[in-house]
């Protein structure tokens, strides 16, 4: 089951954490999260799965930056989240689908005791312009059956964009 908007209240500081909190931006089923003004490029193509791959970091000044296709962008949220016994997961806004931003590729599913600030693989269908601070994505959850392990792998408690981290899959022999 997916917790309301006044659900998500009612956890505040129990199961959800969210920094910085505003009201503001909580919806009747999620809560708004902001694009920060952090985005990397990979700088060396092709990427390869067993390397750790070079990112290039930059900022989008206040004026925007033109986002190309072709190109996929890791950005970051403004707010950090953590979450105790629920499902968190991450969503486009649709305003912001309907201008034909990705904010994730595949990584929308966050895990049971995710604490960090969250990456995003933001890809366009055509050249757009992008601002920081604005509400690009929701976070929802989801209730759990059964007793919950919290996440604690590769990813956790990050403080900054986190390009893939595959290739320690590699190198601790699960692959």
């Amino acid at each position: 089951m997916i917790l309301t908007g006044k659900q998500i209240q009612a956890e505040l500081n129990k199961k959800i954490f969210i920094e910085p909190y505003d009201k503001s931006q909580l919806g009747p089923n999620s809560y708004n999260l902001r694009l920060h003004e952090d985005l990397a490029c990979y700088t060396e193509l092709p990427l390869d799965m067993k390397k750790d791959n070079p990112i290039h970091r930059f900022k989008i000044p206040k004026s925007g930056f033109l986002l190309e296709p072709g190109m996929l962008y890791l950005g970051r949220t403004v707010e950090r989240t953590r979450t105790e016994g629920l499902v968190p997961m991450l969503e486009g806004r649709s305003s912001i689908g309907r201008l034909g931003i990705c904010i994730h590729v595949t990584a929308g599913f966050g895990d049971v005791g995710f604490d960090g600030f969250w990456t995003l693989e933001i890809t366009v269908v055509h050249p757009i312009l992008v601002y920081p601070n604005v509400e690009v994505c929701q976070i929802y959850y989801h209730s759990v059956l059964g007793e919950t392990t919290n996440y604690s792998s590769k990813y956790q408690r990050n403080q900054d964009i986190q390009a893939s981290m595959l290739f320690k899959d590699f190198l601790n022999g699960r692959v």
